[in-house]
């Protein structure tokens, strides 16, 4: 009798037939992969770009099909010169691949709002939330035990950080977790694909990894010949390049970080009056949060109710608060360390709503109308990542981050100032009445008096 077939198909709308073990089908079919449908993999950004609701379920599935191109790249490379090099067994290419389809089932509904930018929870990839999705009380976590690869699958994605995880190989999370990486491959192609934005990032980046057998590190070669390979450092530079245009049009859009603050003021609310907790977000989707915050405080006094309730409401039917005030890191960099010292995370909640009191009072008594103010505070990093990518370069021995290299490489020191000049603290208003929004702008110009404005409006 014939043998069972090793591989499924999946078709898959960006890379076409992707292929999946058995073993990887039984964990798709777990309760908490299954989430992961409605979780969508841009949050807020198909109020901007309505293409744009692609999910997290499809993105896992994209992420092991580009490790999969890479782990045969890593090998092909070391069959034809293994000089200093390793390549990955079956069985290390089994684990990895497992670990990149789970690599973002930790993620909460609008969860970077809420972890990176807001800093309400921590961030979804901490070593306590894979531990309590990969544990034994998990569908998932019981699946990984009967196939043996709980303990490895959870060192690659907390990279050794969870209690009892055994120590593996840098390479093993490096190919799915780092500047250049499986899992940037597969949503830079996904994100343009679905938000209709002309980009591509040339497939064949993956061909150029190899893995250096001293230090077990993943690395790019960018040598030849005792020469720098300009053409591969290109290609490097242009895909960082468009991780960027996607930060600037797509991950930052001004509407899509209203609508994440309103979302994320909707959660503050409910946190600060019991009504949830963190734990509550964990087997949600996009369309049960919003629930979950309307349902959980209409028991509650009106200070938490009604605001909640006016909040889903407005998002719900794409009514985001405007912005009255833009203050740009480009414009603030003097006072950017002491605005996000004040008012970011969860720590800063309490000086933002005296701000918001504050100039709504304010606006109150020199308009006579109510106003509804949010100030928005990211990270100062904001989740941007270096180019920590590991390179050969001409004359050094050894493998190093890509950016020990950035004199060399004037594009690469471009990029991070552009990046952190992304960075914007906001005040958004309920309102588009132009007189009032102005009203606003002139009170926050006061409260913050410190920064610049850059915003009029129009």
């Amino acid at each position: 009798m014939a043998g069972r077939k090793k591989y499924s198909v999946m078709r898959d709308p960006v890379h076409g037939d992707v292929y999946l073990t058995h073993e990887e089908l039984a964990l798709l079919d777990t309760r908490e992969m299954q989430r992961l449908r409605g979780v969508k993999q841009l949050g807020t950004a198909y109020l901007v770009y309505p293409g744009a609701v692609h999910t997290r379920f499809d993105h896992q599935i994209g992420s092991l099909h580009v490790t999969q191109q890479m782990i045969d790249a890593i090998n092909l490379s070391r069959s034809l010169d293994p000089v200093g090099l390793v390549g990955v067994s079956e069985e290390e290419a089994r684990v990895i691949r497992i670990a990149a389809l789970l690599h973002d089932v930790t993620h909460i509904p609008f969860g970077h709002n809420l972890e990176d930018q807001d800093g309400i929870f921590q961030r979804h990839d901490a070593a306590y939330r894979f531990q309590r999705v990969l544990s034994e009380e998990t569908e998932l976590g019981r699946a990984l035990r009967d196939q043996g690869v709980a303990r490895e699958v959870l060192a690659i994605l907390t990279r050794g950080r969870a209690e009892g995880a055994p120590q593996v190989p840098p390479y093993w999370w490096q190919i799915m977790s780092g500047t250049i990486c499986s899992d940037i491959l597969d949503y830079l192609a996904r994100d343009a694909y679905f938000t209709g934005l002309r980009l591509q990032v040339d497939p064949r980046v993956t061909s150029y990894f190899k893995i250096d057998r001293e230090s077990q590190n993943l690395f790019i070669d960018l040598t030849k010949h005792e020469l720098l390979r300009e053409d591969i450092l290109s290609e490097i530079v242009r895909m960082l390049e468009a991780r960027y245009y996607f930060s600037e049009r797509v991950y930052y859009h001004h509407a899509k970080v209203a609508s994440g603050a309103m979302v994320a003021r909707a959660v503050q609310l409910a946190l600060a009056a019991g009504a949830v907790r963190e734990e509550d977000f964990y087997a949600q989707t996009d369309a049960s949060v919003i629930d979950l915050l309307d349902r959980s405080t209409r028991t509650l006094g009106r200070e938490v109710r009604e605001p909640v309730h006016r909040l889903v409401e407005r998002f719900a039917s794409r009514k985001l608060y405007k912005r009255a005030c833009v203050f740009p890191r480009y414009e603030n960099e003097a006072v950017q360390e002491a605005l996000v010292g004040k008012y970011f995370a969860e720590g800063g909640a309490a000086a933002r709503r005296v701000a918001e009191e504050r100039m709504a009072d304010l606006v109150r008594f020199a308009t006579g109308r109510e106003v509804d103010l949010i100030v928005y505070c990211p990270a100062k990093e904001m989740q941007l990542k270096e180019a920590r990518t590991h390179v050969r370069w001409p004359g050094e021995r050894e493998v190093h981050p890509l950016a020990r290299f950035a004199a060399h490489v004037p594009r690469l020191a471009d990029l991070e100032r552009s990046y952190r000049d992304l960075w914007k603290f906001y005040v958004f208003a309920d309102t588009d009445d132009p007189a009032l929004l102005a009203k606003v702008r002139e009170v926050a110009a006061e409260e913050f008096k410190e920064a610049t404005n850059a915003y009029s409006g129009g």
